[in-house]
């Protein structure tokens, strides 16, 4: 396929509905409107072409860009690629997911986690958040440094509550994402959790929740499942 090709199913799969939803959760021109669950449809064609599936991205739509997030290759990504992905992500969809999804899989998670998360930038920023705690979600626990996640725990606990806006739900979320896939952390996790309690954020025109990470640690851990890791975070 071309990017042509692409860019015009994209168009045809898109909707003035869900375009709206995205508008209202923070999204800007330009855009379709394609749900994920439609974008899927594309995957197995764009992944042959991984020149393709970085051209999406570059094209500056925001459906394109989620495609491009499914489809690139995180292993072959480099540093460079992957800053100038955060630079564009425009908003958190596109920064805490589809950027934080493939950076927590590249070869440059943890540099580049620590890079962002110092960002004066919210939405880089936010990113750094998000792929540290997606890189945790799916690294093995001997593998991780415990000492610089508990520090990133209690530094959490100190400022959560004075820090920007997607800042702040994300590090609501890697502190659940520590309390659910580093066994060895979980209890620290959930003390910060409790200690942090409930995190205001504003979500804009919808009616989307902050969850309490206390309760999400917990209920994971009555269901058996703290420290299961996932196969990727990519989705």
């Amino acid at each position: 396929m071309t990017l042509e090709e692409v860019m015009d199913q994209l168009e045809e799969m898109g909707s003035e509905q869900t375009k709206n939803t995205f508008l209202r959760h923070g999204a800007s021109e330009p855009l379709f409107g394609v749900k994920v669950g439609d974008l899927k449809k594309l995957v197995k064609d764009v992944k042959k072409d991984q020149a393709l599936a970085r051209a999406l991205y570059e094209t500056g739509n925001s459906d394109a860009m989620y495609l491009a997030g499914l489809t690139v290759d995180p292993r072959a990504a480099t540093k460079e690629m992957l800053q100038e992905w955060a630079r564009k992500a425009r908003w958190y969809a596109t920064a805490e997911y589809t950027v934080a999804g493939v950076a927590a899989e590249s070869p440059y998670a943890l540099e580049l986690a620590r890079e962002w998360i110092e960002s004066p930038e919210e939405t880089i920023a936010a990113c750094g958040w998000s792929t540290y705690a997606n890189y945790v979600s799916i690294t093995p626990d001997d593998r991780l440094n415990p000492d610089e996640i508990q520090a990133y725990l209690h530094r959490i606990e100190r400022t959560i509550h004075d820090e920007r806006n997607r800042v702040r739900y994300t590090m609501n979320g890697f502190v659940i994402a520590v309390g659910c896939y580093v066994s060895p952390l979980s209890e620290e996790a959930e003390r910060v959790a409790r200690q942090i309690g409930k995190v205001s954020v504003d979500v804009g025109q919808t009616a989307c929740k902050v969850p309490l990470a206390a309760d999400y640690i917990v209920k994971v851990l009555e269901a058996g499942k703290t420290g299961r890791k996932r196969k990727t975070c990519i989705c």
